[in-house]
């Protein structure tokens, strides 16, 4: 099957990179170590995009390993277990197992306890060994794969959304060797032609042998550090035993069945009648996308302190006074707050909007005018 359009690297996992923030950071490693270029026969780009498209994958299993370094501002609020930042920096470490399109395995374990998800066929679990709690969902006959998760959790999963960009706004090239979990792999490097993008470069090192990727690295203009990255620290390609997909509830486990299905038409964040959430669109596209949101009720917050005596007082506890910490900006598209970090940049405008992309500020602030 082609990587690029049945990709086995556990795309039902959704809420797999939250756990692993949630629990502690897992395990940190440092930065992946350094080793000799391997002499390995010369590939063009164009040579690598067909080795990703035509990789067969049966099995695997291994150890990932992802880090962030996204250059959050230091608000009060921001930093800390179960803050912003808890999702977006420090280092966190999975093992992970695949057995075809419809056995997938993650455990994220540290001293805090386990978290698993567990595919086998339809069934669904999740399991949270701190609490001692599980959720179990069935999934719809013929199902080869729940909907693609709103953050990657392997460096294929990451490198499909990267290989989409790919089009006359990219440009694609071959970078050095390299050697990953003990594996020689190529190296193909993606860099946008937009100079609103705050990526400098995507690296993607690709099993020389597999054609599999192993490690994906993110580059922000002005850094020759990653970011972002996520690689395989120790990979094999035989096919998991099937009891590795297995569940069994551990003694007094509170399991919670949850149903498959569309949400309710009056959900929150859905449009009643036709299932789509209201006020969202997208501008520009590729590397430059910028998301805009209409957000209920007030845009920014107003400059004010937080009630005394109120529980959770001061920015920690309260949302709307850590957003008030942001930055104020102002132009001829109007005001309000921005954050900004090595890869993204979020404007909050007084009106009521939500925009946000991979680029500069005043790409936000061009949007904005429209």
């Amino acid at each position: 099957m082609s990587v690029l359009k049945s990709r086995p690297v556990l795309r039902w996992l959704v809420p797999v990179t939250a756990v692993a923030t949630v629990i502690g950071g897992g395990a940190a490693l440092g930065t992946f170590a350094a080793q000799a270029e391997p002499s390995l026969p010369p590939r063009t780009a164009a040579q690598l995009l067909v080795d990703l498209q035509t990789s067969q994958l049966e099995g695997l299993s291994g150890t990932v390993v992802q880090r962030a370094d996204l250059g959050l501002p230091p608000l009060a609020g921001l930093v800390g277990g179960g803050g912003l930042t808890g999702l977006l920096t420090g280092t966190h470490t999975l093992r992970v197992w695949h057995s075809g399109p419809d056995r997938q395995r993650v455990a994220l374990v540290d001293t805090l306890g386990e978290h698993d998800i567990v595919r086998n066929g339809r069934d669904v679990w999740a399991w949270n060994s701190r609490s001692n709690t599980a959720t179990h969902r069935t999934l719809p006959a013929g199902t080869a794969g729940a909907p693609t998760p709103e953050l990657p959790v392997t460096p294929g999963e990451a490198a499909d959304r990267a290989l989409a960009a790919i089009g006359p706004s990219t440009e694609v090239s071959v970078g050095r060797s390299a050697t990953v979990a003990g594996r020689d792999a190529y190296e193909l490097v993606l860099a946008p032609r937009d100079a609103a993008s705050l990526v400098h470069q995507v690296r993607i090192a690709i099993d020389a042998r597999q054609h599999v990727p192993l490690r994906f690295e993110v580059f922000a203009d002005g850094s020759d550090k990653p970011a972002f990255e996520m690689a395989f620290t120790q990979v094999s390609y035989a096919r998991p035993d099937a009891d590795q997909f297995t569940f069994n509830p551990p003694p007094g486990v509170k399991v919670t069945e949850e149903t498959t299905g569309r949400r309710p038409a009056d959900a929150p964040g859905k449009r009643r009648g036709d299932g789509e959430r209201p006020d969202v669109r997208t501008v520009g596209e590729s590397w430059a996308t910028v998301v805009v949101a209409r957000l209920d009720g007030a845009g920014a917050p107003a400059d004010r302190p937080t009630a005394p005596g109120r529980a959770g007082n001061g920015p920690a506890g309260d949302p709307a006074a850590l957003l008030g910490a942001l930055p104020k900006v102002s132009g001829d598209w109007g005001s309000g707050r921005l954050l900004t970090g090595k890869l993204f940049s979020v404007l909050l405008t007084d009106d009521g909007r939500l925009i946000a992309g991979a680029v500069t500020p005043e790409r936000l602030y061009e949007v904005a005018k429209g």
